[in-house]
């Protein structure tokens, strides 16, 4: 699980890769999961919500970027 001050830490093009590598992560614990081959089914939720704390960052960024 990534801690949110890691997260603001990284540049935008950082958070872009983590991002796409998460839902690669996704994609393929998704499939485990449906042929029964998932063993660690906690990683799931970790993924999805370490997937939603980048996309937060990064709206958040926006809109202060957007303010200034």
């Amino acid at each position: 699980m990534t801690k949110a001050a890691d997260l603001r830490a990284k540049s935008d093009d950082e958070l872009s890769t983590m991002l796409l590598d998460l839902r690669k992560e996704q994609f393929n614990l998704r499939f485990q999961r449906a042929t029964g081959q998932l063993e660690n089914t906690q990683r799931v939720r970790e993924v999805r919500r370490d997937i939603a704390r980048i996309k937060t960052l990064s709206s958040q960024r926006k809109a202060a970027a957007k303010k200034s």
